[in-house]
């Protein structure tokens, strides 16, 4: 299995993604009391942090906005994944509770101001690419109706995270497919932490590592792509 930027390299040079394999896995449904707080704490900081200031201020949400503009999403209800929670915690609200590595990763990412996303290793088939969008691609929305998710085929020029059937991702960082979500039977998940022209995705995945190993019981190994090096080999397991 491998991870493969090449498509998108040579158009957007900035972009870096560490990539982390979980294995070994221990998922809770809820949170236990020190990741509650950890989270907690991490929300009152964002707040702090960023009060007063215009999302679009924030240097994380804007590398991101200016990329979206770049493949062609203009508009305000596609935002990347990382907008919405820091939105979301700005305006005082919590940070969704859905299981222990979920609630991680968006504690991660709330954090650093980095997009993060993560499916099911065992739900993956075939290597993984950040690339663009191509006519057959099929996708199933997180947020449709069902269990399966609803059919929603990804735009041309869009951006996409697929692996060798799917797409996993759609518009880079802004919805993911349903058909490999984290839960708590996950054994072992795959985490992309992504980073365009701001922030430290290298500190970023040592943060999650840490955190998935103190409440998820898990074994994990980090992989690094960017423009001059767009193509890693994973280890398959932790």
């Amino acid at each position: 299995m491998d991870i493969d930027i090449s498509d998108i390299a040579a158009d957007f040079p900035a972009f870096r993604a560490c990539v982390l394999i979980a294995g070994e896995l221990a998922i809770s449904s809820a949170r236990g009391q020190g990741l509650d707080e950890e989270i907690a704490r991490r929300e009152a900081e964002c707040r702090k942090r960023w009060a007063g200031m215009e999302l679009s201020e924030i240097p994380g949400i804007e590398a991101w906005r200016r990329a979206y503009r770049q493949f062609g999403i203009k508009r305000t209800s596609y935002r990347s994944s990382v907008e919405r929670l820091v939105k979301n915690v700005l305006a005082g609200r919590e940070l969704a509770r859905i299981n222990s590595f979920v609630d991680a990763y968006n504690a991660v990412s709330l954090s650093h101001v980095l997009p993060l996303g993560a499916d099911d290793l065992d739900k993956i088939a075939g290597d993984i690419r950040f690339r663009y969008a191509r006519p057959g691609d099929s996708f199933r929305d997180m947020a449709g109706e069902g269990e399966g998710g609803q059919e929603a085929a990804p735009k041309d020029g869009e951006v996409v995270y697929a692996d060798g059937e799917k797409v996993l991702c759609r518009r880079w960082n802004w919805r993911q497919d349903a058909r490999s979500l984290v839960g708590e039977a996950t054994a072992s998940a795959i985490v992309t932490v992504q980073s365009n022209g701001w922030g430290d995705e290298q500190a970023a995945a040592e943060d999650l590592a840490a955190l998935l190993r103190r409440h998820c019981g898990a074994r994990v190994a980090i992989f690094e792509v960017s423009a001059r090096s767009p193509r890693r080999i994973l280890s398959a397991r932790a």
